[in-house]
Order: structure tokens, then sequence, then C-alpha cells
């Protein structure tokens, strides 16, 4: 009954173990979240300047770019520790940046 229970014990502390692809999906979700709310503050006060539009943008594609290698190098599926879910959360929230971004730069070109 012991070693059934260490078995079980073991396997738990492997799945909340910081993993290559957990580490790098969750730098890539906080760079993507980051480009999210600099593009959606780029937004709500627009101004003449492009910084925080390309700021945006480049967060949201490094995000997707990074979120795309994750996902394409995992070896199996959610819970297996190759940070799969994490990839795509990368992707969407990459997404969400980059356009945030683009619309932030279009704004301020057609202020200019």
């Amino acid at each position: 009954m012991s070693l059934h229970l260490l078995a079980d014990t073991a396997q738990q502390v492997s799945a909340y173990t910081m993993t290559p692809g957990r580490f790098w999906s969750a730098i890539a979700a906080l760079v993507g979240l980051g480009g999210a709310v600099i593009g959606g503050l780029a937004l709500v006060r627009p101004t003449k300047r492009t910084g925080t539009g390309a700021a945006a943008l480049a967060a949201g594609l490094s995000s997707m770019v990074v979120g795309g290698f994750v996902v394409a190098s995992a070896e199996g599926g959610p819970g297996t520790g190759y940070g799969i879910v994490g990839g795509y959360l990368d992707l969407v929230v990459g997404l969400v940046a980059a356009v945030l971004g683009w619309l932030a730069l279009a704004r301020s070109r057609r202020a200019a």
C-alpha cells in the first residue's frame, strides 16, 4: 500500500515541475500579455508616437513565434510537460497583442 501511495505522490510532483516547454510558454505568455496591455493603452490614449504600437506588435509577434515553436516541438498532449497548452495560449494572446499593436500603429500614422 505504501508503494502505491509513493508512486502516486511521485507522479503528482512530476506533473507540477517546470519543464523547458512550460518555461518558454510561460515566458511567451508574459511577453504577449505585456504586449496586449501596451497595445490596449496605446489605443485608449492615442498619440502621434508610434513606439507603443510597434512595441505591442513586436511583443505579440514574438509571443506567437515562441508559442508556435512550443506547439510544433511538443511530443505529447496536455499534461505531458511539453507546454502545449501554454503554447496555444501564447498563440492567442500574441495574436491579440499583435492586432492591438497594428491598430495603434494605423491610428498613429493616420493622425500624423
